[in-house]
């Protein structure tokens, strides 16, 4: 990792370090583009071609009931995920919109009320290693949420199978199926439908730059589909004091770095952190990692910053808008109200990443690239909708249609106004019928 001072550095310097890596988005859509048009108009023959191609399956039944799949897991592994489901649900049931009410003034009353997304597509990466995590993390919110008709998305491996444990999750959410297919051509294939395969209202789930690349393309496309968030290659950045443990941050960044060559791994020191004792742990616990060399990668396009102040540090962080953060210091508690920008935070020694990754409640799926300035991660409410209503009584009308007569007046929409007027006038016919009747 490249070594910094913050106050040896310019602006421009420094915001050069908030910048990601550029993805050639160019070069990705022109790969991409192809794959979406052949799914969109030859359904399941596209998407077996390119299951082929890319992964070197035949696939025969695209479109599996989990229910049909055989399922061995050790009463260890069975634990692990009952233990993970139960934490997400019961964090994210107490995420519940509760049904809004409000009388705007006499006899306008205003409601919001909430529904879930009809039809959620949910992508779980495969290739180098299985995540059933991310099915937890997709699947258990998407049922809380009550969507209808739930589907998982994940590359078959060579054999054409997908691991137990996530067949596993899928029975336990009632998914309706799973497609055995990744990469671009399973998105367009749950964005556009195909002959097995159902449309779904929105897609879910992290994945490469061609997956990440099919999802905004798509939901710029005439799919009529929405997405979670845009999302790129893993991040994290640590802020560390000198009551750092030295071997804890190590292990906090290669737990990232070993997500790809591409991950984004940042720390960001205070004076007095053991910066010579970081470098032993790295080399140490690296040479241990069944994907050390991916993470050693990932490291060398990586960054240390040395700042002053805690301050500095959320500054820096703040700025730089982690997929993660990790607060590894002494008052870690009392630095919340600073945080502006992140995606999930760690706070304290005790509290890594890999908690909340697995088991700990809250959502793993979270915006990366910086977006974290302006998206939240997923959670219950990404399931759902709201639709708001309003009733208005006579008295309400007449209470509220003089001032909607005269906004429609000053934007020159005549039936606007008028479906107003009339209804005024009618009110104000009948009230002087009943006056002269009594």
């Amino acid at each position: 990792m490249r070594k910094l001072r913050l106050k040896d550095l310019s602006d421009i310097d420094i915001n050069r370090l908030y910048r990601r890596p550029k993805m050639d988005f160019a070069s990705i859509q022109s790969r991409i583009e192809p794959i979406i048009q052949a799914v969109e108009s030859d359904g399941d023959a596209a998407v077996r071609a390119y299951t082929k191609k890319f992964d070197g399956v035949d696939v025969g039944n695209l479109f599996i009931n989990p229910a049909s799949l055989p399922v061995t897991l050790s009463p260890e592994e069975k634990n692990a995920l009952d233990t993970a489901m139960r934490n997400v649900h019961r964090f994210h049931r107490e995420q519940v919109i509760s049904d809004l009410q409000v009388e705007t003034m006499d006899g306008i009353t205003c409601k919001r009320l909430t529904r879930p997304v009809e039809k959620v597509g949910l992508y779980i990466p495969g290739g180098t290693a299985p995540l059933p995590s991310t099915a937890i993390m997709l699947g258990v919110p998407a049922a809380t949420a009550g969507c209808d008709v739930i589907i998982l998305a994940t590359p078959p491996d060579k054999n054409g199978r997908i691991p137990d444990s996530i067949t596993y999750i899928a029975r336990e959410i009632h998914a309706a199926g799973i497609v055995l297919a990744g990469g671009a051509q399973a998105i367009a294939a749950m964005a556009y439908g195909t002959e097995t395969i159902p449309k779904v209202d929105k897609i879910f789930g992290p994945g490469n730059q061609y997956v990440t690349a099919a999802k905004m393309a798509l939901q710029n496309s005439d799919a009529m589909v929405s997405i979670d968030l845009p999302a790129g290659p893993s991040e994290v950045l640590v802020i560390a004091d000198e009551s750092a443990d030295p071997e804890f941050v190590a292990a906090d960044l290669l737990s990232q770095a070993e997500h790809g060559p591409d991950s984004q791994v940042v720390l960001v020191a205070l004076d007095g952190f053991d910066l010579t004792g970081l470098d032993n742990a790295l080399e140490s616990q690296i040479q241990n990692l069944p994907r050390g060399d991916v993470a050693k990668s990932a490291l060398e396009n990586s960054f240390t910053v040395t700042v002053n102040t805690i301050d500095e540090a959320l500054q820096f962080s703040n700025n730089y808008a982690p997929e993660h953060l990790i607060i590894n210091t002494a008052d870690a508690d009392s630095q919340i109200d600073k945080i502006r920008h992140a995606g999930s935070v760690f706070l304290g020694p005790y509290t890594p990443e890999s908690l909340g990754d697995y088991a700990s409640g809250t959502n793993h799926t979270l915006p990366t690239y910086g977006y974290a300035k302006m998206y939240s991660g997923v959670s219950l409410n990404s399931f759902q909708k709201s639709i708001t209503f309003q009733q208005a009584t006579p008295q309400g009308l007449k209470n509220l249609g003089p001032t909607v007569e005269k906004l429609a007046e000053m934007e020159g929409l005549e039936a606007h106004r008028n479906a107003v007027t009339i209804r005024l006038k009618k009110l104000l016919a009948s009230n002087t019928k009943l006056r002269e009747e009594n």
